[in-house]
């Protein structure tokens, strides 16, 4: 039996050393290339949504991260796409994660913090081109038309170069000139059974700012956007099934303030400083639980992005156990019909 298994063993290396080789020469890497390109060009579908997938597609702020994209909330309802917010990197994001941006009914923008909206024309182009049927929709509040038509403006050399390259036909050139819609508190829209309503936040000394709810066969999301909790905040979210809200850890700014300081690097120590009063603590979170009725509070925006496991567990101290800390590409759904969160 031995002996049998030492032949076995020496066969089965054999047979690794024959197959790396084989991958090593043209005939086998363009097998290789043959099929990764079938599973590379495999698009998502909506097919199966029965309620509201939320994906992730950036989940950093400003402050850098090797594997985040800036602020970013992709939220899918039957056949309809929306995204609140587009940061820095969140376009290929979404791309990587194959979210099917020809479905892309509009964006959803909360505020104008660079931040938040540096990817719009990645997704304006990147929708387009997937085959989005119609002029891209930005809705926030006052202020998106200047963002939309600045835009517009910068990008228009490059709409005509994409149109003159692959034609008309293919690249509808009235479909790449996206749509301005200002938007206050209130219903932004309904079809379908989606409800989309806009509700005022606290970001100062940026105003205005919002947030955005999402409700669709008897589930709910609601975005915070950047914000510290207030009333308005308290009421837009209240029995929501899952809130996805900024997040900021003072233990850790606090010792970036310090750190700076010691360093006499004056200029960031002051920036740790002024960010500490305009997003939300992580001590913050308790009353969204216990006496707002939400579900599952899930964390995004997160100041700063943590970068190892140590900075993680300082990072969830101070927030209320089960909440989740999300990352790029995080798939959530919420089935209809259900009290079911699924994370994955």
């Amino acid at each position: 039996m031995t002996r049998i298994l030492k032949i076995l063993a020496a066969v089965g290396v054999l047979l690794l050393l024959v197959v790396g080789a084989f991958m090593f020469t043209e005939p086998g890497q363009d097998i290789v290339l043959e099929r990764g390109a079938r599973v590379g060009v495999g698009a998502a579908s909506l097919e199966g949504i029965d309620g509201l997938r939320v994906f992730m597609c950036g989940t950093s702020s400003p402050l850098p991260s090797p594997d985040r994209a800036q602020a970013c909330v992709a939220v899918m309802a039957g056949d309809r796409l929306f995204v609140v917010d587009v940061g820095a990197g969140s376009a290929r994001t979404a791309t990587l994660g194959r979210i099917p941006l020809e479905h892309l009914s509009g964006v959803l923008l909360t505020h104008f913090h660079s931040d938040h909206i540096a990817a719009l024309y990645e997704f304006n182009l990147n929708s387009w081109v997937a085959g989005r049927a119609a002029p891209l929709s930005v809705m926030g509040p006052t202020g998106v038309d200047r963002v939309v038509q600045g835009t517009n403006d910068a990008y228009e050399l490059d709409r005509g170069y994409r149109v003159a390259h692959h034609g008309a036909d293919l690249l509808p050139p009235e479909l790449g000139v996206m749509q301005a819609r200002e938007i206050g508190p209130g219903i932004v829209f309904e079809e379908d059974g989606l409800r989309i309503t806009a509700f005022a936040v606290d970001h100062a000394p940026v105003d205005p700012a919002v947030g955005y709810r999402f409700d669709y066969r008897g589930r709910s999301v609601a975005v915070s956007g950047d914000a510290v909790i207030d009333e308005s905040l308290r009421e837009g979210v209240r029995g929501a099934d899952l809130l996805l809200h900024d997040a900021l850890s003072l233990r850790i700014v606090s010792a970036l303030e310090q750190a700076n300081a010691e360093i006499g690097n004056t200029r960031l120590q002051r920036i740790m400083a002024d960010i500490q009063d305009y997003h939300a603590p992580t001590g913050s979170f308790d009353e969204v639980v216990t006496d707002l009725g939400v579900a599952q509070l899930a964390i995004y925006h997160l100041v700063p992005p943590p970068r190892n496991g140590i900075i993680e567990r300082i990072f969830r101290r101070d927030l209320p156990p089960g909440t989740l800390l999300t990352e790029d590409g995080m798939v959530i759904d919420l089935p209809a019909g259900s009290d079911e969160i699924v994370v994955r």
